[in-house]
């Protein structure tokens, strides 16, 4: 049976035991706000799983020094969301960290592979899902709840003795170290996307003006939407965003007018977006565009994805693990190497890539000239 830990006295007593690894997971809701509510701690030490209420006064505290104690390893499972609820909640992250979906990527088992299915793999015992979208802040909670909270860090212990070693065995534990060791590095010093139009494909119709407007207007709701704790579209909604760029008002008043017609426009904040709008960014005269690939860009993608998925199949790892396309297209469009492929990766990757990144740049200048 799971303890329930409901003051931060208790917490700090279990940490007392010293342990050199515990199971970490976490119960958030991210409906109505930006940033996850942190609403349950689940951690495994030895054979116990503790149930932490994070809504204790003094508790997020008392979980800090968990999280930064550098002689416990924290194993997770898929731990992007965890470590925002984490960095929010407690102003902290949890390091050294070893996702165990990561390790089952890089070990040649799978890309992706949710929780309950890797235990299953590895350990045989199938878990139920039933709780999935339950209300995690309510309290007390069900007993159907504690339970399948407590299995979410039950089996962490054996799934991460069996993937280690299997990546002791492959030599493949500093790719994993590195990875996670990025993937928290990443998360300490997450201020959102540079240029957050290039993940949308309307993006792609606007001429270089507007797809300036509506970096500004972007970069202005992530800036908002984190302030206020707000999800993004209700700051400002995409459409609503890529229409005010594509045709700008010609004064606040034009602006007002539009947004009389518009149930979702923020009206109260139409001095801010109206400041934003007009408002060129310090770094906007080097912004890429977004652009529809040609079909010499197309091929060029897929030459390189072809020669992923081989070194791949060498590896013995599932495709995606290496490189995405998302990647690939970014190295072929500016020709430096992004930071998600820097490391292992591109060391496993350059020699590869690299003659082909070399006969496609001739050709582009032989096409110039």
């Amino acid at each position: 049976m799971p303890h329930w830990i409901d003051t931060p006295t208790a917490l700090d007593a279990q940490l007392q035991r010293r342990p050199t690894r515990i199971g970490l997971d976490t119960e958030f809701v991210r409906e109505r706000t930006y940033w996850p509510q942190l609403a349950l701690v689940q951690i495994a030490i030895d054979d116990d799983v503790l149930l932490v209420d994070p809504l204790v006064p003094g508790m997020t505290d008392a979980l800090r020094p968990w999280l930064l104690d550098t002689t416990i390893t924290k194993v997770m499972h898929s731990a992007s969301e965890d470590l925002v609820a984490f960095k929010f909640a407690c102003n902290a992250l949890p390091t050294p960290l070893f996702d165990t979906q990561i390790a089952a990527a890089i070990g040649g088992v799978a890309a992706g592979l949710g929780y309950q299915k890797l235990v299953e793999r590895i350990t045989g015992v199938v878990l139920p899902k039933g709780e999935t979208r339950s209300d995690w802040l309510r309290r007390p909670l069900s007993e159907s709840q504690l339970h399948y909270a407590a299995d979410d860090v039950r089996y962490l212990f054996a799934v991460h003795d069996a993937l280690r070693t299997g990546l002791a065995a492959s030599g493949r534990l500093a790719w994993l170290e590195e990875d996670c060791a990025r993937f928290v590095e990443n998360a300490a010093h997450d201020e959102g996307e540079r240029w957050p139009h290039l993940s949308m494909r309307s993006a792609q119709f606007l001429d270089a003006d507007a797809q300036q407007r509506l970096v500004r207007l972007l970069r202005w709701r992530e800036t908002q939407a984190r302030a206020s704790d707000k999800p993004r579209s209700w700051i400002l909604d995409n459409e609503l965003a890529v229409g005010l760029a594509r045709t700008p008002p010609m004064d606040k008043a034009a602006l007002l007018r539009l947004f009389d017609t518009q149930p979702k426009a923020p009206r109260k904040l139409a001095d801010a977006i109206w400041q934003t709008l007009s408002t060129p960014l310090d770094d906007e005269a080097g912004m890429p565009l977004a652009r529809n690939a040609t079909d010499g860009d197309k091929a060029q993608v897929k030459r390189l994805q072809d020669a992923v998925s081989a070194r791949s199949a060498e590896l013995g790892l599932p495709d995606g693990v290496l490189a995405s396309r998302r990647y690939l297209e970014a190295l072929q469009e500016s020709g430096q190497w992004p930071a998600a492929l820097s490391g292992w990766r591109r060391g496993e990757l350059e020699p590869t890539l690299a003659p082909i990144l070399a006969r496609a740049g001739l050709a582009q200048e032989a096409a110039a000239g």
